[in-house]
């Protein structure tokens, strides 16, 4: 029935339409937790001192999730460049910011003055300095990023693509 109300054509266009937005959103995606977590992993001290100025954990833990993060967003951001394992990846993703969001909005909530270590540099600053609004709502972007590679993670040039052909 599909195939009389819209013509073949016409669904393969859309579709390719559709891959290529996921080619887009996939690298996209993969570019930001790339830089993300090569800043931090090119400073571990201060990627550590970031986790720390949230004040939500201590020092042992704020130690580990300091050295972990960046391996974890560059894992990430290797997965969903090369396109394999693309919706887990972006599930982790989008995972990843569900609890960037919630560290700002904590952050802002309990009247902390810092800078979010996003990308490498973070910890005090003065009040006014905060973004705490901007910085949730570049996450949301990428949060929506996410979950569009979730529920359809099939893009252009991904071995995920490669391997169902061969499948």
């Amino acid at each position: 029935m599909t195939s009389v109300l819209r013509p073949p054509v016409a669904r393969d266009r859309s579709t390719r339409v559709l891959d290529v937005l996921g080619l887009v959103l996939r690298l996209g995606l993969a570019g930001v937790l790339g830089y993300a977590g090569w800043t931090k992993i090119t400073d571990l001290t201060g990627s550590v001192q970031n986790v720390l100025a949230y004040e939500l954990f201590g020092y042992e833990l704020a130690r580990a999730i300091g050295i972990l993060l960046p391996v974890v967003e560059l894992a990430l951001a290797l997965l969903l460049l090369v396109g394999l394992l693309t919706r887990a990846g972006a599930a982790a993703a989008a995972l990843l910011m569900v609890v960037f969001i919630a560290g700002i909005a904590s952050a802002w909530a309990r009247g902390l003055a810092i800078d979010c270590g996003c990308f490498g540099t973070g910890g005090p600053v003065a009040p006014e300095d905060t973004r705490y609004l901007s910085e949730m709502l570049r996450d949301v972007g990428f949060l929506a990023m996410a979950a569009w590679l979730t529920v359809r993670p099939r893009t252009l040039a991904s071995v995920d693509s490669l391997l169902q052909k061969g499948a």
